[in-house]
């Protein structure tokens, strides 16, 4: 009988034992994960009885507010987005019935109030906080508006950032959603066809093509390995990786210097290129350029793809033998990359080989309009010297001068950039541009794509018109 006492008293212990181990799991190690979980409803339910932040665009303009219902103590705060379709990607939407997304809920803690500060504290301690906090972006409404109106409707996205800071200005997406119809279609949304909610910005998985050149460039130049000047063979059907490698339009070019060779985006030049280049050197620079990891944007981590090389949905280094480097180099092979990375790569040579961290806020105002954070500008990572940016920015200028990229020419501004055309499924191309300008005092770095352009359609005639029409806003607008 004691024994038997014994045993079912250490199986309660035990039993004990398990349930305070997952307790402390799911309360302590996994409570940051839990409460960023979009689905997860309890802080949006106790957040509703207070008014949250205002989300303010760059011109203060308001991107998402509040309504309330009821009074005193039966008052519950509600969101409404005075924009619209504008900024619904890039913000988001904090609702009780359907969670959360986009800077909603990346900054729930300061739209809520609950960011963890001495203020917080003192709020918590006094029975909680009585309003959020606001927070001021760099989103530019003009330019917003121009990307979506460039986009006319085709599905695709432009992201657009100041290269000096990392500040991302315009985020959009391509087919879009108005926010505030979200409690009421979320089911007939998330049933579309062309996926509505999904951001192609941050998401979207696209083959680079040729905009991807530049990283292959930079590793050359800033390797030492190459120069400008550099004479390769651009001869059609080239041998690379023993299967023969074709130009654009099969064109066949003599020994070529590497200016020539990104100006007319020569397939052979490059591939040569990435195998002498070699596996290890080509996935150092990608790593430098923010590739093989989720990019470190104020924004939630499960709307953000890691850009790289992929096999069966997992990210592939610089040992795997599946890795085709000489046609990694042309965009081509496993490539998977999103228009935000792309900018990145856009932005590090436009600033001189510095990638800087991009973030979207740039300002926390509290309820009394004190500024409590300012967001200032930090760099990820130093991709290449200075002189292999000039270099590569001097060899991107060839390309809208008088190469693939000649549309995306702005009157009296000279711009820099690189044109690509990657195939896609159904006998469509990616249509792609990255740039930035001016060239010589770079303030604007964009990346844009466009889905399902016929297969005769380029990046240069379909993605360069639309990135030349929101550099020009911004230009503008960026002083």
């Amino acid at each position: 009988m004691n024994r038997q006492i014994a045993r079912l008293s250490l199986i309660a212990t035990l039993l004990i034992l398990v349930l305070a181990v997952f307790t402390a799991r799911w309360s302590v190690i996994d409570a940051t994960a839990l409460k960023n979980e979009p689905l997860n409803r309890r802080p949006l339910l106790e957040q509703q009885q207070i008014p949250r932040g205002l989300i303010l665009a760059r011109d203060n303009s308001k991107i998402a507010e509040n309504r309330h219902v009821g009074t005193h103590q039966n008052k519950r705060y509600y969101r409404v987005y005075p924009q619209n379709n504008v900024f619904s990607h890039a913000a988001g939407y904090a609702f009780v019935s359907r969670g959360s997304s986009g800077l909603e809920q990346s900054q729930n803690d300061v739209l809520s109030g609950t960011a963890g500060d001495l203020g917080s504290f003192f709020d918590e301690i006094a029975g909680g906080p009585s309003q959020g906090d606001d927070i001021k972006t760099a989103l530019d409404p003009e330019a917003q508006k121009t990307a979506i109106s460039a986009l006319a409707g085709r599905q695709g996205a432009i992201v657009a950032m100041d290269p000096r800071s990392g500040a991302v200005q315009v985020m959009a997406s391509q087919p879009d959603y108005n926010p505030n119809d979200i409690p009421a279609k979320f089911a007939e949304l998330n049933r579309q066809s062309n996926s509505p909610l999904f951001n192609r910005a941050t998401q979207g998985q696209y083959p680079p093509g040729s905009t991807f050149k530049v990283v292959t460039a930079a590793a050359g130049l800033d390797s030492g390995k190459y120069t400008p000047d550099s004479q390769i063979s651009g001869k059609n059907n080239k041998v690379i990786s023993g299967v023969p490698l074709q130009n654009f339009g099969g064109e066949n070019f003599a020994s070529i210097s590497l200016t020539d060779a990104l100006t007319h985006s020569v397939n052979t030049v490059f591939g040569e290129m990435g195998e002498k280049l070699g596996k290890k050197t080509m996935f150092d620079y990608m790593t430098r350029f923010g590739f093989n990891a989720k990019p470190p944007l104020d924004y939630p981590r499960s709307q953000m793809f890691a850009s790289g090389e992929y096999k069966n949905g997992k990210l592939l280094d610089a040992n795997s033998p599946s890795v085709d480097v000489g046609r990694m180099a042309i965009g081509q092979d496993k490539l998977q990359v999103t228009p935000l990375q792309m900018a990145m790569v856009a932005s590090a040579v436009a600033n001189g080989g510095k990638l800087m961290r991009p973030h979207m806020v740039e300002k926390v105002v509290g309820p009394d309009g004190r500024t409590k954070d300012t967001i200032g500008s930090d760099e990820q990572s130093r991709v290449m010297s200075e002189k292999s940016a000039s270099e590569l920015n001097q060899m991107m200028r060839h390309v809208v001068e008088s190469g693939t990229g000649t549309a995306a020419q702005l009157q009296g501004i000279q711009v820099a950039g690189k044109t690509g055309t990657a195939e896609a499924p159904g006998g469509f191309n990616d249509a792609w541009f990255i740039a930035f300008a001016p060239a010589d005092n770079p303030k604007v770095a964009v990346a844009v794509v466009v889905e399902h352009a016929q297969q005769s359609q380029t990046g240069g005639e379909v993605a360069a018109p639309l990135a030349a029409q929101v550099m020009r806003v911004l230009l503008r607008r960026n002083g």
